[in-house]
């Protein structure tokens, strides 16, 4: 025993101190302090086991707010496009954006989001406060115009180039853009130039030349424009509560709507890789939509707060991550749970492990794909979170516990006041108690998260929608007057106060990484002749992340399904990961007595022939068209042989 001892990590370090120490009476108080905090150290570990990573975590959240103090009180205000002008100062030939073969500073950034913004005050007549919506795919463009933007005091409402018909218009009408600049080659534009120019619309493409009536080159006048700095005069009335940017969420109103991001918002959500752990000197892969909030506030917006570099992929591979990954010496990477399952899907190589990539940033993965990537990626440091774009609230698995969102900590609690309450998952409220209040789960219950609005964590809502807003705020949750914001999402916690997510409420669900809108997709689904009646939901499928859409239809009398001409409507007018893969066909559509259709019974039973007597058709993407969903075409999904 006494053998054993001496082996141990305490008695080494205790006899390394004392030989230190040794004869030196003066400094003998010094030695037993240290010993002393050695001991407790030890023991706070051992009855805390998550006392230091917790440690770490307070130390950076009471950081980021300092820092977002200072800059709030600032006069004239400090933004996030101050902070990189401060980087093109101090390093100015640090490398800002990497794309391709191409390697762009921070100098270089600076002055071609100079002659952005220039070219754009000339041509486009823009002044502080307008909004300019861009729809372009990953690209430096992307970056160099939101910069351009910001620097001429602008907010940028970043759209889904996927969209089209009349969810794109709508995003216009939504957040009162005066300008539309598209990348070149999206058709999208001139399907709805029309709607666009009785709207007052000024159109720029990315090209040099321009033939199509109603829009303007941009290319050319950005070339010919000076890349001398933009006073900061032009935004000298922005403050931490003008917008920034609008960022377009889906949800349960059937269109797109347009999440308020002002600069106190914006500056938050930048700090938070800081807080994961993000230093001035590591290389972010950006592979996620710039259009998303992952994509542009954490990854773009935390590189600039830290001063660090970008590596930016036109759209996610996973056959090129990798190679990507030790092309550009990329230390963190941004995630999905969808991505992490798709690199751990592809064959395995002798070269899985030979990357540079310390860590990675984001939210959905599954507990077995964690622990997949782990074991065959290297100890690559997972960063897991919870948060919403116009959320007040989020979460982060500082601790590493696989499967969990965060912890419950005492000080962010405090900070951010939040609960889990029960809800109702028929009436799709929260339950209240006898006095009218909300009632708190116990540990290990499933509950709604509602978070409390208070001056420190505000509710931006969403532009031009006071009602959908509205419809975000419980009243009376725990006390007459005060106000919550409704995440839409069920967490339990467990007996170690790890918080876990378990799903989503209401008529949203998530598939490739998206929000999908079930009312959006039934609007679409009716517009054919032959359809009368459209019912959208979200069904789990085996070996696939979120859920996959599904409609159950009724047909017009003396009408039969059409399903090449369901498919091309379908693949028309919603993006990929918004068309129903499943449908089935009923007589008539089950509803309540207030007529809101029942999905639960439906989500229950799933696509499965064996189970349903209902025709049932699947989307089948190499014959463009629905095709009959058999026992063997089934099987095959699940098998994972027939992709979805």
């Amino acid at each position: 025993d006494r053998t054993r001892a001496q082996k141990h990590p305490l008695s080494k370090c205790c006899a390394l101190l004392e030989r230190r120490f040794y004869g030196k009476e003066s400094d003998l108080m010094m030695f037993w302090f240290i010993v002393s905090a050695i001991l407790l150290l030890f023991a706070l570990r051992l009855r805390f086991p998550y006392f230091i990573a917790e440690a770490k975590y307070m130390c950076r959240i009471a950081r980021s707010i300092y820092r977002t103090t200072k800059y709030l009180k600032s006069k004239p205000f400090y933004s996030l496009v101050d902070r990189f002008l401060d980087s093109v100062q101090k390093n100015p030939h640090r490398a800002f954006i990497r794309f391709q073969d191409e390697t762009y500073s921070y100098a270089q950034s600076d002055k071609q989001s100079n002659k952005i913004a220039r070219s754009l005050l000339k041509h486009a007549d823009l002044h502080e406060g307008d909004t300019v919506a861009l729809l372009l795919g990953n690209e430096p463009m992307f970056l160099w115009i939101w910069l351009a933007l910001a620097k001429i005091g602008c907010s940028a409402a970043l759209l889904n180039h996927n969209i089209r018909s009349k969810s794109l218009v709508h995003c216009f009408t939504c957040c009162g853009a005066t300008v539309l600049i598209a990348g070149a080659g999206n058709d999208s534009v001139e399907e709805v130039l029309p709607a666009l120019r009785e709207q007052g619309i000024s159109v720029y493409i990315l090209t040099d030349h321009v033939t199509a009536e109603g829009m303007e080159s941009l290319t050319d006048k950005i070339a010919q424009a000076s890349d001398e700095p933009i006073p900061a005069d032009l935004r000298a009335n922005i403050t931490f509560s003008s917008p920034a940017v609008y960022i377009y969420t889906s949800g349960t109103t059937g269109l797109p709507k347009a999440a308020v991001i002002a600069q106190r918002r914006l500056w938050a959500m930048s700090f938070f890789p800081s807080v994961c752990g993000l230093k001035s000197d590591d290389v972010v892969y950006i592979c996620l939509p710039l259009y998303h909030s992952a994509g542009f506030t954490l990854g773009f917006g935390g590189a600039i707060e830290r001063g660090a570099t970008v590596v930016v992929k036109s759209k996610f591979s996973s056959s090129q991550f990798w190679d990507d990954c030790r092309k550009y010496n990329v230390t963190v990477i941004q995630y999905i749970g969808e991505t992490m399952r798709y690199l751990c899907n592809t064959p395995k190589r002798v070269s899985d492990q030979v990357h540079n990539v310390r860590m990675a940033i984001g939210n959905g993965i599954r507990p077995e794909v964690w622990r997949t990537f782990i074991s065959r990626f290297g100890n690559v440091d997972i960063k897991e979170f919870y948060g919403s774009t116009e959320g007040t609230l989020g979460f982060l698995n500082y601790a590493g516990k696989i499967g969990a969102v965060g912890r419950v900590n005492y000080f962010h609690k405090k900070t951010y006041p939040y609960a889990l309450v029960k809800f109702d998952q028929e009436q799709e409220e929260p339950v209240r108690n006898a006095e009218g209040f909300c009632i708190e789960v116990v540990k290990g219950e499933t509950g709604l998260l509602v978070a409390k609005i208070t001056q420190k964590a505000q509710f931006g809502g969403y532009a031009r929608d006071p009602k959908q807003t509205e419809k975000k705020k419980l009243y009376n949750v725990f006390e007459k007057g005060d106000v919550y914001f409704n995440s839409g999402d069920l967490f339990r916690t467990d007996h170690e106060n790890f918080i876990y997510f378990q799903d989503r409420v209401g008529d949203t669900f998530r598939w490739k990484g998206e929000n999908v809108s079930t009312n959006e997709v039934s609007d679409i689904l009716t517009m054919p002749t032959s359809i009368e009646e459209a019912n959208v939901y979200g069904v789990t499928v085996q070996g696939y992340e979120g859920r996959t859409g599904m409609a159950t239809i009724t047909l017009k009398k003396d009408h039969q399904f059409e399903p090449d001409a369901i498919f091309s409507h379908v693949t028309t007018y919603l993006p990929s990961y918004a068309r129903p893969r499943f449908i089935r066909i009923q007589d008539c559509l089950a509803v309540t007595c207030t007529f809101k259709q029942l999905k639960g019974k439906l989500v229950e039973e799933g696509f499965n022939p064996a189970v349903i007597t209902d025709p049932l058709f699947v989307l089948h993407e190499t014959v463009k068209s629905y095709r009959p969903l058999t026992r063997d075409t089934y099987q095959s999904i699940l098998d994972g042989h027939f992709r979805l």
